[in-house]
């Protein structure tokens, strides 16, 4: 059959990007699906949506991609904002919800955060596990060719840690975060195997230059340069008080 990539959160990190579609490239992988999060926290969020264009059969939105483009107050998110063109919203305003696809019989569906909402999010470890069945479900923001059939993979982004967790009902796995990695330092993504007529998933991590990104950032006086390092440079999320 074929091999897909699945890359999520870039969150503007160039660098990262560009070296996990190198990675992507080496291994001879030529289908590429985003689940969303192209911009923000990192500097060049509008280097990233031409990269994601250029290179991605399938993209779809992140909560950063959604709110990015609603007035804001702060000067935090403002700074964002001034570094995307009109051209950069349009496209962000015309991303699709999420993607299904048929591959050996199995119903694959891919989202940003949850079937309902790129604002929802759950993670397995501290959600209880009814709610993490909830992301099988289907909603009026699906797509489903068949609203009675549930996906029997589930792929999505947002809590920026690589997981795999087998349900009775099906396979629940977020591939990480290129850009923004909260697991490990190095940048993550998922390839989705369907060659042999099983559907394997193999995770990837690609080591890039965090250093060469964090000076990117610096010279042009990104705002939360810290909280970038810490992420960056000990995979410490922002919104961790301990």
């Amino acid at each position: 059959m074929e091999k897909i990539a699945i890359i999520s959160d870039i969150h503007g990190n160039k660098t990262a990007l560009e070296a996990v579609l190198e990675d992507i490239h080496k291994r001879g992988v030529e289908r590429i699906f985003c689940l969303g999060d192209l911009v923000g926290k990192g500097p060049q969020g509008s280097a990233c949506i031409a990269l994601v264009k250029s290179t991605c059969e399938k993209v779809i939105r992140g909560n950063w991609d959604v709110f990015i483009q609603e007035p804001q107050e702060s000067a935090f998110l403002n700074w964002y904002q001034n570094q995307l063109t009109a051209e950069d919203n349009a496209y962000l305003a015309s991303l699709p919800f999420s993607i299904d696809l048929e591959m050996n019989n199995q119903l694959i569906r891919c989202f940003h955060a949850s079937p309902r909402s790129v604002f929802e999010r759950i993670s397995p470890g501290y959600h209880p596990e009814e709610k993490c069945l909830t992301l099988f479900e289907n909603s009026e923001k699906t797509t489903a060719a068949d609203p009675s059939k549930q996906p029997d993979i589930v792929f999505y982004g947002d809590i920026h840690t690589t997981m795999l967790t087998t349900y009775e009902i099906g396979i629940l796995c977020n591939v990480g975060s290129v850009g923004n990695s909260l697991d490990l330092t190095s940048a993550s993504y998922v390839i989705l195997d369907g060659s042999y007529g099983t559907n394997a998933i193999e995770f990837i991590r690609v080591t890039y230059d965090r250093k060469a990104e964090l000076a990117i950032a610096k010279e042009m006086e990104m705002p939360g340069y810290e909280q970038y390092y810490n992420e960056l440079m000990f995979a410490k999320y922002r919104g961790r008080t301990s």
